[in-house]
This record gives structure tokens, C-alpha cells and sequence, in this order.
């Protein structure tokens, strides 16, 4: 029987992609890293990324992954290199006995990826490469399609556009300027954080970002790929002009059971979308849809004769919770916020004294923060609530709000006292008086 409360020793074989996979990792109580690897004869770069990753855990940096594997008592490798030497280093830790998990993409060449599969398999060890597959808001579509709710499953569409920027946009190249050199690109997004991705060999966003929206339609669908067309092109950046690969690609796919899948994807800049970018998966059925907007999250379900008042869209957990902080954010927020209106009242606008000021105090819960507010709209804004009690809307009398108000609380006479507004499912749901006027409302309104 496993022993349920071992603590799996890690070692970090090369963090110069991105650093979110080993952090992650880092984040678990049961998983602990040990030690940053890598071959010898890497570049300058890769060593002192290593190294700046290795001192900031405590933990040492070896020049060596054999020696490092032999020294450590190891249970598993976390692989973060640039996106050519994954399925390498993947076969390295699979032959030394040690489950793997890898940032994505496993290969950019089958033969490569089928080799890593024979040695996870030879080896008998696990291999987990990054998704986004088990995000919550995916997972409640996947078991909305599974209970039938949109009937049968007809055709599946993904779009993935990245607002990351990635240099200079397309067609400002000076004439004479010599092309931009891919590597020195990315080693300049990883400084100035419009993108984090590190990697000598140039690839296309399909090649990159392509499993995410590849991996929605293979987890809602469980169907196999039959036929494949595939377009890609190069708008947006002159980075990707210069090294021939795409930043916009779309895909049509032909799944088993004549199900038909299709995907866009790129790197759009920031320009056109200011937050993450434009990520939603549309699910049609035979007797509805699904429409999951991923970054927010939110799952919205759609089907013949539904009712005008049914809830439609519904907020799921934050997809990006993985390190496990979101308790502990919520409990420390509101904590903050009353040292710095402490602070604040001291009239200084000294950021430094501020950061002297924040850690002299002894931490006390917020006050406030177990009590209901009442404020006006102006200084509500911007904020947002389970519940709102709402005493008067556009100067009329309470009994004259607008018809679509959930549930009215009437006085002896008859005039109106308060009106609850309608709050999410989940509150509704988990409470039985809520439940109640939910189905008057409804009732009444047909």
C-alpha cells in the first residue's frame, strides 16, 4: 500500500522556459525540490538561469544530471528547458526510474514523442505533460456533455488568441536592419515579461500553444482525430516574420463519430485584447451548447425552450489556483487593506516607510470584515458582491422597481420594505428560502 503521507523529492532538470511549472510543483506539501540540474556543456545562459532558480529555493545546482540523479535519492524530475530538449530530458528521467512531469509541447516531431512514450512504458513510470484540461470550468463541461444536457455531441470549436505581445509588430523592420535573431528575442521577453517562453529553435504558436486548445477538444469529446486541414499565417509580429513561423493558425478536424472540431490560435499583441486575450470552447449539441469562457471562468449552458429565467451563465472556481493560495489571500487581504488605511491616516505617501511600517504590526483580523457595508454606488464601484440590498432604484418607490426583482419583502400595509436581487446559483442553491422564491419568481413570471 502507498504510503500517503510521502513527501516526493524533485529534481528540476533545466528552469529556463518558464519557472511556473517547478513553482507549482514547489507549492505542493507533498512534493519538495531538491536540486537544479543540467549538462555541462550548456550555454552561459542556461547556467545562470539555473543558478538565479537554485539560490532563490536553497537548493544546489549541479552541472551534471547524471550525477545529480545518482546523489539525490530522487522520485521525480520536473522538466522546464527550452521546448527542444523536453522529450531528451524526459527519456533521460524515464530511464533513470523517475516519474516526469514536462512543460509543454512534448516534441515538435513525433518520432520524438513516440520515443518518449516507449520509455515511459519501458520503464514503468508516470508522465504528466502541462495542460489546461483540468481546469474547474472544463471539467463542469465535460460532465455537463456526459449528462446529456446538450444532447448529442455534433461539433466542437476552440478559440485560443494570446494577447501576449512579442516584439515589434509585423512590417516595421527598417530596410537594411538585419532580420531579429530568435533567441535574442526571447531572452528579452523573459526580462521584460511580454512573454516568458525561452527557446533556441523557432516555433509557430501552433507549435507552442497548440496542445491547450488540442487538449480541450480531445478531453470534451473523447473522440479520435480522423482527417486533418490546417492553415497557418504571419500578421501580427516581425519576429515571427523574420524566423518563418506562424503567429495565427487555424485547424479543421474530423473526429470519430462525425463529430467536427476546428481551432484558431495566435499570438494577436495586446493591442487588440488588453487582458489575457480571447479564450472560449463552443460546445453544440443536438439539443443545445455549451460556451466556457475560460479565463474568466464561466460555463454557460443553452438548450431548446429554456425558460427566460434560468441561469445560464455560472461562475466556477479560479482556474489558476494551482498554488494552492487562494484561502490564504482571502484571509490576508482584508488584513492588509486595514494596515494600510492605518497607514494611511498618518498622511505619508512614503512607499519605503510603508513596507517599514506594514511588518512593525501586530496582525489583528480587519475591521469590518464579518460586518455588512452600506455605501453609496459611487464608492461601491468597482467592487463586487454575493449580495446587494438595493433600498432604491432611479429615485422610485420600492414597490415600483423593475419587474425582474427576485423576491420583494412586503410590509403589514402592503408597501414594499426591501427587494433581493437575484445572486449567484451557488447562493440560491444552498439555501432553502432562496430556492423558494427562485421558483415563485419564476412562476410569476411566466
Amino acid at each position: 500500500m502507498a504510503d500517503l503521507r510521502k513527501k516526493f523529492r524533485v529534481a528540476v532538470l533545466s528552469v529556463v522556459k518558464h519557472d511556473y511549472l517547478p513553482r507549482a510543483v514547489a507549492a505542493h506539501p507533498r512534493f519538495e525540490l531538491v536540486v537544479v540540474t543540467d549538462d555541462a556543456g550548456q550555454p552561459d545562459w542556461v547556467h545562470e538561469r539555473n543558478q538565479q532558480f537554485a539560490d532563490e529555493f536553497g537548493i544546489s545546482y549541479l552541472r551534471d544530471i547524471a550525477k545529480a540523479i545518482a546523489e539525490y535519492e530522487l522520485d521525480m524530475a520536473v522538466i522546464s528547458s527550452e521546448a527542444e530538449r523536453h522529450c531528451d530530458l524526459a527519456v533521460r528521467a524515464a530511464d533513470a526510474g523517475l516519474h516526469v512531469v514536462a512543460d509543454k509541447p512534448m516534441s515538435t516531431r513525433l518520432s520524438e514523442c513516440d520515443r518518449l512514450v516507449e520509455a515511459v512504458q519501458r520503464n514503468n513510470v508516470k508522465f504528466l505533460l502541462w495542460n489546461r484540461n483540468f481546469l474547474p470550468a472544463v471539467i463542469q463541461a465535460k460532465e455537463a456533455v456526459q449528462s446529456g444536457a446538450i444532447g448529442e455531441l455534433h461539433a466542437i470549436h476552440v478559440d485560443f488568441y494570446f494577447s501576449k505581445d512579442a516584439g515589434p509588430p509585423k512590417g516595421t523592420r527598417q530596410h537594411g536592419d538585419p532580420p531579429i535573431n530568435w533567441l535574442e528575442r526571447q531572452l528579452e521577453a523573459h526580462a521584460d515579461g511580454s512573454d516568458g517562453g525561452v527557446g533556441i529553435e523557432a516555433m509557430g504558436e501552433l507549435q507552442i500553444e497548440g496542445i491547450y486548445p488540442l487538449g480541450y477538444i480531445r478531453m470534451l469529446t473523447d473522440a479520435n482525430v480522423r482527417r486533418v486541414f490546417a492553415r497557418t499565417a504571419t500578421h501580427f509580429h516581425q519576429v515571427n516574420v523574420d524566423n518563418h513561423v506562424d503567429d495565427l493558425a487555424t485547424v479543421s478536424l474530423e473526429l470519430d463519430n462525425g463529430i467536427v472540431g476546428s481551432l484558431c490560435i495566435g499570438r494577436i499583441g495586446a493591442a487588440s485584447h488588453p487582458d489575457i486575450g480571447e479564450i472560449k470552447i463552443h460546445a453544440i449539441g443536438s439539443k443545445g451548447g455549451i460556451v466556457i469562457s475560460e479565463a474568466r471562468p464561466e460555463v454557460s449552458i443553452h438548450y431548446r425552450d429554456q425558460p427566460p429565467l434560468e441561469f445560464k451563465n455560472e461562475r466556477v472556481a479560479n482556474e489558476n489556483d494551482f498554488l494552492l493560495m487562494d484561502d490564504f489571500a482571502r484571509w490576508r487581504a482584508p488584513q492588509f487593506l486595514e494596515l494600510a488605511r492605518q497607514f494611511d491616516q498618518s498622511g505619508s505617501r512614503d512607499i519605503d516607510a510603508f513596507l517599514r511600517f506594514v511588518p512593525a504590526q501586530e496582525i489583528t483580523e480587519a475591521s469590518g470584515a464579518s460586518v455588512v457595508q452600506v455605501m453609496t454606488i459611487h464608492k461601491a464601484k468597482g467592487l463586487t458582491f454575493d449580495i446587494t440590498i438595493v433600498p432604491d432604484l432611479e429615485g422610485k418607490r420600492l414597490d415600483q422597481a423593475r419587474n425582474e426583482a427576485l423576491h420583494t419583502q412586503r410590509k403589514n400595509d402592503g408597501e414594499a420594505d426591501w427587494i433581493l436581487d437575484l445572486p449567484g446559483k451557488d447562493i440560491c442553491m444552498q439555501d432553502d428560502s432562496l430556492k423558494v422564491a427562485v421558483a415563485e419568481a419564476r412562476s410569476e413570471a411566466c
